[in-house]
């Protein structure tokens, strides 16, 4: 049997895979990598605290993973291409595999907001960013970031 996990031994994850200029808007956001940590491989499972004005992600959505959000303390506001929505602990948010709706996480309140992220782990996958021209391709473990026509990344076009 896995031990309780002890949170306040974790590694804290700060920063960011994206390309510059991408990776400096992640300021503010954090995770601890539960799923890692307790030698989970068929799905992860993250605590992300966002900071007062802080944000996710860039918008984005997933080819190959289905991803599950629920919001454990403070409030954040959840943009989709529907629009946005107010999320207080105890809210939930499913975001289906394949599902081409845009999503991320903005902490508009004065107070650090919490949610916990389930989302499989596919072999391949393709995540597809919603207002930019990026998409990233990650398989093995290696990122490959592309503009959406899968050309290399350059740089903002």
């Amino acid at each position: 049997m896995m031990p309780k996990l002890d949170l306040s031994q974790m590694p804290m994850k700060t920063g960011s895979i994206y390309p510059e200029p991408y990776a400096g808007m992640m300021q503010g956001r954090s995770s601890l990598r539960l799923g890692e940590a307790g030698g989970l491989t068929q799905f992860g499972v993250n605590l992300v605290t966002l900071q007062p004005g802080a944000l996710s992600s860039l918008r984005h959505w997933h080819l190959n993973e289905d991803e599950f959000v629920m919001v454990t303390a403070g409030e954040c506001v959840m943009v989709t291409d529907a629009g946005e929505t107010l999320m207080r602990a105890g809210d939930c948010a499913a975001f289906p595999a394949g599902r081409a709706d845009g999503h991320h996480f903005l902490n508009r309140s004065a107070a650090p907001a919490v949610f916990l992220v389930v989302g499989t782990k596919a072999p391949r996958e393709v995540a597809t960013y919603a207002d930019v021209d990026l998409r990233v391709e990650i398989e093995g473990g290696k990122a490959r970031f592309t503009y959406r026509d899968g050309s290399d990344w350059e740089g903002p076009r």
